[in-house]
């Protein structure tokens, strides 16, 4: 436990010293979870050594790239590539399962709603890429889910200052009625869209 403490302490220094770029670095290559990526972001707006709307921004790219990433293996590479080495990404295979069921349940609308679904959310870009999604679709639809939660991370990083380390109780209470709304939207976007294919069944 030491040394894997000490791998994301070295992580996180790294992202210090690059500043802006390094949130981005540090989210794209989805070494360490992305809430604590952001949340030290804020830790960094907190101390001053970068802005907090900068921080947002490096942090909504390096977020929508990851997701991109793991779109393009996918797509490219598919359901095997993924279960042999998405390990290395804390993708394993109980998420690529979930989020299959997801995707073929509810459609490509739900690659926002489903960004805010714990087990789900890191996955379902695999499907989507399998499927071959529309990629601008995809990306606007990633972007429109990374924008509210690097805000909230970055946010709470730099309230907490030095105690950024205790994001995961500490976001608790804003993260409920965040996946609260998204599972609400979830059914909203469900219904709608077994409303439009009764009417078509209707029409033939």
């Amino acid at each position: 436990m030491h040394f894997i403490s000490d791998i994301v302490s070295q992580l996180l220094q790294w992202v210090e010293s690059l500043g802006y770029f390094g949130i981005m670095l540090g989210l794209m290559i989805e070494v360490i979870p992305s809430e604590i990526v952001l949340a030290y972001g804020g830790y960094l707006v907190h101390t001053k050594s970068i802005g907090f709307v900068g921080a947002v921004v490096f942090g909504v790219i390096g977020g929508v790239i990851a997701q991109l990433f793991v779109y393009w293996i996918g797509r490219y590479g598919g359901r095997p590539v993924l279960e042999k080495y998405g390990k290395y990404i804390f993708i394993h295979k109980k998420h690529i399962d979930a989020a299959e069921a997801w995707f073929n349940k509810y459609g490509s609308g739900v690659i926002f709603t489903a960004r805010f679904i714990p087990v789900v959310r890191h996955a379902i870009s695999i499907p989507a890429g399998i499927s071959k999604m529309n990629i601008w679709r995809f990306t606007i639809l990633t972007t429109l889910a990374t924008i509210p939660w690097s805000i909230l991370f970055i946010y709470l990083g730099s309230v907490l200052g030095e105690k950024w380390e205790n994001i995961n109780q500490e976001a608790k209470p804003y993260v409920t009625p965040i996946l609260l709304v998204a599972l609400a939207l979830l059914i909203v976007y469900f219904v709608i869209k077994m409303v439009k294919s009764r009417s078509r069944k209707g029409t033939k």
